[in-house]
């Protein structure tokens, strides 16, 4: 193979614009004993090319079913958010309803006190003339 030739494939491999039978050339080139001295530095390079195109893995690899992790967490996710906000809506209506008891209590009380402060006022009404009714009769004891 011409020397000139060789050098301008190899020029186009490492600017990597060269054609694969280009590249066969090379390997074939390069793969003979007797290689140019100054492009001898290249045939380490297409050898291994060579070689390891040969290669193969013999061991068996096991396939297991992959389990897409993110869609069962984005499930999941969705379950606990809809969860979430029903049973959230749910404890609101709860606490609403047990804040309007309370409120109602509250109100009743609050008659039942006032109902209660008005019939003791009219009770001390009553003692106020109790009193009045004591010290007259001191005064009658006190003269006899």
């Amino acid at each position: 193979m011409e020397l000139g030739n060789i050098e301008k494939i190899l020029e186009k491999y490492f600017e990597a614009t060269a054609t694969v039978d280009e590249e066969r050339t090379l390997r074939a080139y390069f793969s003979q004993a007797e290689v140019a001295p100054h492009l001898e530095q290249y045939k380490p390079m297409f050898n291994y090319f060579s070689m390891a195109k040969e290669e193969k893995y013999t061991k068996q690899v096991p396939l297991k079913p992959r389990v897409n992790y993110y869609k069962w967490l984005s499930v999941a996710a969705a379950v606990v958010l809809t969860f979430g906000i029903y049973f959230g809506n749910q404890y609101q209506e709860t606490k609403r309803l047990e804040q309007e008891k309370a409120e109602f209590a509250y109100e009743e009380t609050k008659k039942a006190l006032e109902l209660l402060a008005v019939n003791f006022n009219r009770g001390t009404e009553k003692v106020a003339y109790l009193k009045e009714f004591e010290d007259a009769k001191q005064k009658i004891y006190n003269n006899n």
